[in-house]
């Protein structure tokens, strides 16, 4: 591949999240080959963009903090002047290929780069198309975008099964699974001593951002239910960003009982540690398209417990994963 050629990413910004990860392991490698590649965020950079940049990755943002969290989606005005921007970065950067991922860079930035006359654009969907629900209108927008890319793809058949009921031609559909860097394994101790964890305390750990699709009253719930047969000291570690559901679940917690239990860690950036800590992994998602977390737990040495969404049956298979 030609050195001169560009890659233009757009995305939302670069916080924590499975697409983040997922773009932050991948983009360097991309680099490496030769690919002048940049990306652009349309909410705001984020707090991991500085990853990519000291990795030679040009990081370009609508805004360096917005302040708030949400899709693009839910802040029309934002992603007017995001559009704006993109626009002048097209003109000014003049990508060969262009791709998008998340449903906001996509409805906002594919008509823009199809007016900019970019050669080759490419979308990438992460999850199940629940959110159309709630925006019939984008789910007729994309549909009208789908056959102007040149090519779609899914990160799970579940994925890309939806993808083909919306017309992408079968030529252009394609599926690529999420791929993990495999860590060396942390010691056990170690990481239950860094969070304060007994050694025979049974721990069950999930990560994901406290979003009402995450599961995280079910699991609550679910947790409340069986507590008396769980062995004395167990604990479940939450960790992820707050998206404001954290004081409603910290009170559901208290209301069950299981406060002492339940552990809300926030936003973290050890997975691995956490990880290292636990017995076994949860993910009580509503909707998913491959969880990058269900195969780091796995590649842990992890059980895992997860609900039969998406592509989460494509990793896990029931009576059949085990270690």
């Amino acid at each position: 591949m030609p050195a001169t050629e560009r890659l233009l990413i757009v995305t939302e910004s670069f916080g924590i999240g499975g697409t983040e990860s997922h773009l932050i392991r991948l983009l360097p490698l991309l680099a490496d080959t030769g690919l002048d590649v940049a990306v652009f965020c349309m909410t705001e950079r984020g707090g991991r963009a500085g990853e990519l940049e000291r990795e030679g990755v040009k990081v370009f943002a609508a805004r360096e903090h917005s302040g708030r969290h949400g899709t693009l989606l839910r802040q029309p005005a934002h992603a007017a002047v995001a559009g704006l921007k993109l626009r002048a970065l097209l003109r000014r950067f003049r990508p060969d290929i262009v791709h998008f991922y998340l449903p906001g860079p996509y409805l906002v930035g594919a008509p823009i780069a199809l007016v900019s006359r970019v050669p080759v654009k490419i979308m990438s969907r992460r999850s199940l198309s629940r959110y159309q629900r709630n925006w019939p209108a984008v789910a007729r927008i994309e549909r009208l975008l789908h056959g102007r890319m040149d090519a779609v793809t899914g990160n799970s058949r579940a994925v890309v099964k939806e993808l083909s009921a919306e017309g992408v031609p079968e030529i252009k559909l394609r599926l690529i699974y999420n791929g993990i860097d495999i860590a060396s394994g942390m010691d056990r101790s170690e990481a239950r001593a860094a969070l304060s964890l007994k050694d025979d305390a049974p721990v069950g750990v999930m990560i994901a951002n406290l979003i009402p699709y995450k599961g995280h009253h079910d699991l609550i719930e679910g947790l409340a239910l069986v507590a008396k047969q769980l062995p004395a000291g167990w604990r479940v570690l939450l960790a992820g960003r707050d998206e404001g559901l954290r004081p409603e679940l910290e009170a559901l917690v208290a209301e069950r009982g299981i406060g002492k239990n339940v552990v809300f860690l926030g936003e973290r950036s050890d997975v691995p540690r956490l990880l290292a800590a636990a017995d076994f992994g949860l993910l009580t998602s509503h909707e998913e398209g491959f969880s990058n977390v269900v195969l780091e737990g796995m590649a842990a040495g992890l059980p895992m417990i997860v609900t039969d969404v998406g592509g989460n049956a494509e990793a896990v298979l029931d009576g059949e994963t085990i270690l």
